[in-house]
């Protein structure tokens, strides 16, 4: 592959390992805000399919995002602390940067969550574009693209939903989706990521030129 001007990146389940902290709130938010509780085998399941399908299956109501955005944004900066990235994260994200490859990371998350996460871990960014809209992040693409004055071609975006892939196509811009994630690799494939990476040393070597997808 063309070795990327870009690559922008999604935080939890792409870089941070948080899909256990997800589960360990899970209950606590059905409770607040009154959704439909999955048997455990339903909550794996639900690993293939969408966020707005997630979302429909958990009886999550339009006008109670906001707050369960909210709430869930709040108790992940609590978590900030001992959120740990995947292992060989930091040093790709280092390797990038030293072979000329600009690093931006696109988040739904806050940018004060991940700020600590990557200042705890010594890591540094070309740019952080945190709060994105959980169906959101095209328009966050095309702004990133714009600021770091990358065309789209040249830039790749890997991720761990289905919503990652679904956001880049429309912009014509390479989209990676990681095995490791939220979602279920096979759910990923049926979506047709550009790359699928089978783990980290994987997606190092595909961005950084080293071998061909």
């Amino acid at each position: 592959m063309t070795t990327p001007k870009l690559v922008i990146f999604d935080f939890d389940g792409t870089l941070a390992d948080t899909y256990g902290w997800f589960l360990s709130i899970l209950d606590d938010a059905i409770a607040k805000f009154r959704l439909y509780k999955p048997h455990p085998e339903e909550v794996e399941a639900m690993r293939g399919l969408s966020a707005r399908q997630v979302m429909t299956r958990m009886k999550v109501r339009p006008w109670k995002l906001p707050a369960i955005v909210r709430h869930t944004r709040r108790e992940k900066l609590k978590a900030a602390a001992t959120t740990q990235l995947f292992d060989g994260i930091t040093e790709l994200m280092r390797d990038l940067r030293a072979a000329g490859i600009k690093v931006a990371i696109v988040s739904s998350d806050t940018t004060e969550s991940v700020r600590r996460v990557l200042d705890r871990e010594g890591i540094e960014v070309d740019l952080l574009n945190c709060g994105a809209s959980l169906h959101g992040k095209t328009n966050k693409f095309k702004k990133v693209l714009k600021q770091m004055g990358v065309d789209a071609k040249d830039a790749v975006s890997v991720g761990d939903e289905i919503r990652d892939i679904e956001a880049a196509k429309p912009i014509n811009m390479r989209c990676g989706a990681v095995s490791w994630g939220y979602t279920l690799p096979e759910a990923l494939e049926s979506h047709h990521p550009t790359y699928l990476f089978r783990d980290v040393a994987h997606m190092r070597q595909i961005l950084l030129g080293q071998a061909e997808a």
